[in-house]
This record gives C-alpha cells, structure tokens and sequence, in this order.
C-alpha cells in the first residue's frame, strides 16, 4: 500500500511524525507537508502561481518526505499528481492539534486535504486531537483505528474523521463510530473593534465553546470523552 500523508500544523509538527511512524506498519509512506503553519485554510489551494516542493529530513526512518510553499491541499494535489510516481492508495493527514468536529469542519486544512484526496479517488482519514498532553489515547488507539478503516470505504466523495479526546486514558470511554457531523454551534463568535491611530479599525475574535450536542454526533461523542469516528461528506 502507498501511503501519502499531510497536515496543516506544518512538517515538523509532532502529529505527522507519530502518524507517519504507525502508516509505515501498512505501507510506503510519503510525506508531503506545508513548511509551516496552515491551520484555518479549509479546501484553498494555489491557482495563480506555482508552488514550491523540496526535500525534507523527516525523523522517521524510511519515509520520502517533502516540504511544499503551499496549503495542505496544493500538498495532496502535488503528491498525487506530480510528486509520487504512482497515485497512493490512501491519504492520512494530520494530526491536528485542536478538535476538528462540527462547524469547524467548514474551516478545517486537516479535513480539507482529506476531502481533495476524496475528490481525486483516493481513500483518505483525518485525524485530530483536542490536546498535545493526552498522547496516550492516541499511542494506544492509532494502530487500532488504522487497522480498520484504512480499507474500510467511507462511500464516494466521503473520508473518515476521526478526533481524539483531551482526556486521560483512564477517563477516556472508548469509540464512538459513525458519527454525525454536529449541527449544534460549537462556537460563539464576536468580534471587537479596535481604533487605531491611523483611524483604521482592526477587528480581533473572541470565542466560547458550547459543549451542549444531539446524540449520536461528533460534537456529542468528544464532549463525553469518547473517540470520534464518523463520515464527512465532499459533495452533497
């Protein structure tokens, strides 16, 4: 099996590293990354100009890793269609640092990339974890949840995504499978206005979270300190 992986955290994220050293248990593994931080870019991609694509010395031994100038897209464009000399059988990425469930979907470059492997044919898993300091749920789950559904089919234009709950492993309830995307608001947004002395305002966020989700969601399933796997759709 040939395995290509992204993220949006960029290549020397920690979550990429421990994704690609539990992908080479099912395959050759390609790494193709942003050379920095790309949270937030959903499905952009680099339509007026080239990106650029070079060598990486990934830590993990025996993976062909690349870094590239553009979004974690253009990453999974450029390794199935120009990089690797042949097309992978399953795109991995992440793993995200912070929960990609509910609306967040929308914005998300972890989930984005998943989805344009969709797009191209190719199977593909995202994955995501509410905090870097509960990597024991993810060491102990990971090879678990890879080995079941790298080939389980998630139906056409649809990937896995799977979320990691900030928890302990003894606080941690398990997997929660085939759940729905949350239609609950997840975030409570405002913006405050800010003058400055140029007469510009400038506009900064502010969120809180809402916690409260239906059964059977993604949203639900975190909230209860369960592992999240469920469907995302590419096209309705």
């Amino acid at each position: 099996m040939r395995i290509l992986i992204t993220n949006d955290d960029g290549i020397e994220a920690s979550g990429i590293q421990k994704l690609a050293e539990a992908a080479k248990d099912f395959g050759e593994v390609w790494v193709v990354a942003p050379d920095g931080q790309r949270s937030a870019a959903s499905h952009s991609y680099n339509f007026h100009h080239p990106v650029k694509v070079w060598a990486w010395p990934f830590p993990v031994d025996g993976v062909k890793a690349f870094a590239c100038s553009g979004t974690p897209v253009d990453c999974v464009r450029v390794g199935v269609l120009g990089l690797m000399p042949e097309k992978p059988d399953l795109v991995l990425t992440g793993i995200n640092q912070g929960y990609n469930i509910a609306g967040d979907i929308q914005y998300s470059a972890t989930v984005g990339s998943a989805l344009e492997a969709a797009f191209q044919g190719i199977r593909a898993i995202a994955f995501s974890q509410g905090s870097l300091e509960h990597q024991e749920i993810v060491d102990q789950f990971l090879p678990e949840i890879l080995e079941e559904y790298i080939k389980k089919d998630p139906g056409k234009n649809r990937i896995w995504n799977v979320n990691f709950p900030a928890c302990s492993l003894e606080e941690c309830q398990g997997i929660l499978r085939d759940v729905k995307v949350s239609q609950d608001d997840f975030y409570i947004d405002t913006y405050h206005e800010k003058v400055l002395e140029d007469g510009i305002s400038e506009y900064h966020l502010s969120y809180d979270r809402n916690w409260n989700a239906s059964e059977g969601t993604d949203l639900f399933a975190i909230a209860g300190n369960y592992i999240s796997i469920g469907p995302v759709n590419n096209i309705s």
